[in-house]
């Protein structure tokens, strides 16, 4: 079997990949409406009971945690939370480790929270979450997108 291993779908933020990263997830987002209408005449009487759907917006969230790491030479706490500082939109990309194909998603996204956590005889860690600040460059269903899109 040719499962992807998670330790194998990295995470960019403003040129670096997010270093000491447990996981990191990606959400793709419908903005939906719901359309209701009557049935014509000739129709069966639940037919109204069914609403219809468009979309009226997407939007992509990104949410990564990691470790807080002493001698961090990625990004990590120190390197991101002045991204968050500037109040300006990053890069971002999210690839495959060693993939020769496009990112499966790339663009400008706005760090909308950065969080730490540091419980006592534990593991200091953070959050960093992110959204998309306009259309992205790649994303699955783009014109653009890598073949490694395919696949996630």
């Amino acid at each position: 079997m040719s499962y992807i291993n998670g330790s194998d779908l990295l995470l960019n933020v403003g040129g670096k990949a997010v270093g000491h990263c447990t996981t990191h997830t990606t959400t793709y987002n419908s903005e939906t409406k719901d359309r209701a209408v009557k049935p014509v005449a000739s129709a069966k009487k639940s037919a109204g009971l069914w609403k219809g759907k468009g979309v009226t917006g997407l939007s992509i969230s990104i949410s990564a945690e990691g470790l807080r790491y002493y001698t961090e030479t990625e990004n990590g706490f120190k390197q991101i939370a002045p991204l968050w500082g500037k109040g300006q939109s990053v890069e971002v990309q999210a690839f495959e480790r060693e993939s020769d194909t496009l990112p499966y998603l790339k663009g400008k996204f706005v760090i909308s929270s950065i969080e730490e956590t540091s419980p006592a005889q534990d593991d200091a860690t953070y959050t960093v979450n992110l959204e998309n600040d306009g259309e992205p460059d790649i994303y699955p269903g783009s014109e653009d997108e890598g073949s490694s899109g395919d696949s996630v």
